[in-house]
């Protein structure tokens, strides 16, 4: 049984008359008759009662015709849908995005993309990099802007920019004069810092166990405003991107004198298939990020 089959036998039952429906399809007539008559013997009943002049439906014809309405009608949305989806008319993107990207780089890049794709909805997730990145190689996200790791053996990813960690410390601190601190002089500091799904507190803590001493963390949140604000108290000191640091009236930001720094980036999963959607979300970030409006938000492009 063919798609064809199905859409003849519609016409004819609608204009009781293979002419008139072969006319309006835009085929030979016959092309109309032997596969209706196919159709009849595959389905081994006769559809049409062919004695009159004008044929009409048998009883099998009219259950039939009920049921091929349907299909039909489901079939020839689901093309139309299909069609949205091409055109970028319709489409759901699952976006994640850590809070201290999200808050600094995410705004205008979702602004700019709702206006040029107004159709497309974003469903973005807030969530720090690993769990992000466990929720792409879950296939539970299409696209993730996260801190890229060194090695992503399950995820493709696409370098966007480059920062640098600052040591965060309010103005009272008495480091907050210091052109550069050394690790070292942080032995005794307490820390204020993301919890422990954000890629920033395992890069904090692989630098404390590199330089032989374990950190006296005596906050956590996973709100960049809350550890802004402990920090800005005098709670203790954090690290924070240059980008969350800089021009912060209650917050120093110095840097350390072996540089840390992170490569954000678009992560999806290897072997995902990415809709019409997400591509077109990937390629509007990647353009975006050559753009003068992101560089000036003072990002090292990549």
């Amino acid at each position: 049984m063919e798609l064809r089959q199905l859409e003849y036998f519609q016409a004819v039952s609608r204009l009781q008359n293979f002419t008139r429906a072969a006319e309006e399809l835009h085929v030979a007539q016959p092309s109309i008759t032997n596969s209706i008559q196919k159709l009849e013997e595959e389905l081994g009943v006769l559809l049409f009662d062919r004695s009159q002049k004008k044929v009409s439906l048998t009883a099998e014809g009219k259950a039939f015709y009920a049921r091929i309405e349907k299909i039909l009608f489901d079939i020839r949305q689901s093309i139309h849908e299909m069609e949205d989806f091409r055109k970028l008319n319709k489409g759901t993107i699952k976006f994640a995005a850590p809070p201290m990207i999200g808050a600094y780089l995410f705004p205008d890049i979702f602004n700019l993309f709702k206006t040029a794709y107004p159709n497309l909805d974003l469903v973005v997730y807030e969530e720090g990099s690993l769990a992000a990145r466990a929720m792409l190689e879950r296939e539970e996200l299409d696209l993730g802007m996260i801190i890229l790791p060194e090695c992503a053996t399950m995820l493709n990813t696409v370098p966007i920019t480059q920062e640098e960690i600052m040591l965060c410390l309010s103005p009272k601190h008495h480091l907050s004069t210091a052109k550069v601190v050394d690790f070292n002089q942080l032995q005794e500091e307490p820390f204020v810092l993301l919890k422990e799904e954000f890629f920033h507190r395992q890069l904090v803590l692989d630098e404390c166990a590199r330089h032989g001493f374990a950190p006296h963390i005596v906050f956590s949140s996973n709100q960049i405003e809350t550890i802004k604000a402990m920090v800005a108290s005098n709670v203790g000191v954090s690290f924070l991107m240059n980008m969350v640091v800089r021009n912060h009236p209650n917050l120093v930001g110095v840097s350390l004198a072996e540089p840390l720094s992170i490569t954000i980036g678009l992560a999806w999963k290897k072997g995902k298939y990415l809709s019409k959607a997400a591509q077109a979300f990937s390629d509007f970030i990647v353009s975006y990020a050559k753009s003068p409006s992101f560089r000036g938000k003072g990002t090292k492009s990549e």
